[in-house]
């Protein structure tokens, strides 16, 4: 019961310089062939692969072992992440009045499976960018709650562009941003009181690569 789930040791750093160089390069190459119109299908096509493969890509680089506790967290904040998603998408009374387009990929409930991957890729990530620093817990959560709500910021825009979900009226609510932002915290604080491992050399870099890709796409996509 108390055995530890490990990733294959990394002797050195370059499979993780080898692994960010990739990472980058794949979002690059996605960022300009969504810009070109000929390519804008493809690329928005393979985007619940990019998402499922850059999350494996991250879990597999924890430099923290993964205990029954870890997988339950990180489980719970996937499962967590797709049912509230489920019930905003019904009622309207969570973020708003919106529905998903197909680019997510499969769907239940009128909701992408992926979306609670997605929630949990940014949990997690913005939860490694800040375990490096040395400040109280509180600040840590904050902190990477604030970062997961200018993601947001910038995201919105866009996905309405590439059919991740649409607004009704073409209207991003306040409300949006305010459930945004108490969902994470409400994660971070949970992976904080479980207090599971969140070292990563990974996560950061994927994390920015995404920042970067939606930046890029909110000030060129037309």
């Amino acid at each position: 019961m108390n055995k530890l789930i490990r990733i294959p040791p990394h002797r050195s750093s370059l499979p993780v310089i080898g692994m960010k160089l990739f990472a980058f390069f794949i979002f690059t190459m996605g960022c300009i062939w969504i810009l070109m119109t000929k390519t804008r299908v493809v690329s928005i096509a393979i985007t619940p692969w990019v998402i499922l493969l850059s999350m494996l890509a991250v879990l597999f680089f924890s430099e923290s072992p993964y205990t029954p506790k870890t997988i339950l967290v990180l489980a719970a904040i996937a499962v967590l992440g797709f049912f509230i998603e489920v019930i905003g998408v019904r009622t309207g009374v969570i973020f708003g009045h919106y529905t998903y387009g197909k680019t997510l990929g499969i769907a239940f409930f009128n909701t992408p499976l992926l979306i609670g991957i997605n929630w949990l890729f940014l949990v997690y990530t913005s939860a490694c960018v800040f375990e490096r620093f040395n400040i109280p817990p509180i600040a840590k959560i904050l902190l990477a709650s604030l970062m997961m709500l200018t993601y947001d910021i910038i995201l919105e825009p866009v996905a309405s562009r590439l059919d991740m979900w649409q607004w009704q009226n073409a209207v991003i609510p306040v409300r949006n941003y305010i459930a945004w932002f108490v969902m994470a915290f409400l994660f971070h604080s949970l992976v904080k009181w479980s207090r599971i491992g969140t070292r990563n050399s990974l996560a950061p870099w994927m994390l920015l690569c995404q920042f970067l890709f939606f930046i890029t796409l909110r000030l060129f996509l037309k």
